[in-house]
């Protein structure tokens, strides 16, 4: 049963987030790193380079889904909407923690734009979440599908091969974010109009370009 949060509950794990953000903070995981149990092989620096900026864009990718999940839920109507959010951006902590554990390990930054990422993600989540709880479902929903498409595009592509942890935080993830997808939906999300798809796959191409670099 999922614990039932309170606007106020949701607002001071906000502003404990973007502190954290702030200091550079590393967040800790409630379930264990999928690639703890998993004996690291050596990289060459060519394949070690392209572990760090991918994992630098999906930890960009969590903490913009923490702050997406947490504006929509202030700015949600309906208690059974908010607590979901909630327990969404919760599990997006996990995800957080497990690619900073891995930029760390493999000697990588997180992004220097953290505190701008996060800033906008809530502002996009508070302008979903004022418009109606179906809105923001069906928001909710569109990004757990282009995340996923976005993992899995990694799993089959862009990820070293011998990268054997960094693979399996990535599956892991996107088993979550398949599953964050089908609870809103379960909740009454419907497809959004083409042309608001088609931005967030913009403003998402912006983010990971930069995010690869910075």
């Amino acid at each position: 049963m999922l614990r039932s949060y309170t606007k106020t509950d949701t607002l001071c794990l906000l502003l404990n987030m973007l502190a954290k953000k702030m200091t550079h903070q590393a967040e800790k995981e409630q379930r264990p790193n999928p690639a703890h149990a998993i004996v690291e092989k050596t990289l060459d620096p060519q394949d070690k380079a392209q572990s760090i900026a991918l994992m630098r864009v999906n930890h960009v990718g969590e903490v913009c889904a923490q702050a997406l999940y947490c504006g929509q839920a202030l700015t949600a109507k309906q208690a059974q909407v908010r607590t979901q959010l909630q327990h969404s951006a919760q599990e997006e902590m996990d995800h957080l923690a497990w690619c900073q554990q891995r930029l760390n390990e493999l000697q990588g930054q997180t992004s220097l734009l953290n505190p701008v990422w996060f800033v906008g993600a809530l502002t996009m989540g508070m302008c979903a979440g004022l418009t109606s709880d179906k809105i923001s479902l069906s928001f909710l929903a569109e990004t757990e599908h282009q995340v996923a498409a976005h993992l899995q595009k990694h799993l089959d592509e862009s990820l070293p091969k011998q990268d054997l942890k960094s693979r399996a935080i990535v599956s892991q993830m996107q088993q979550d974010e398949k599953q964050h997808a089908q609870t809103a939906n379960d909740l009454g999300a419907t497809e959004l109009p083409f042309f608001i798809r088609q931005g967030m796959k913009f403003a998402a191409k912006i983010m990971t370009t930069v995010a690869h670099r910075i």
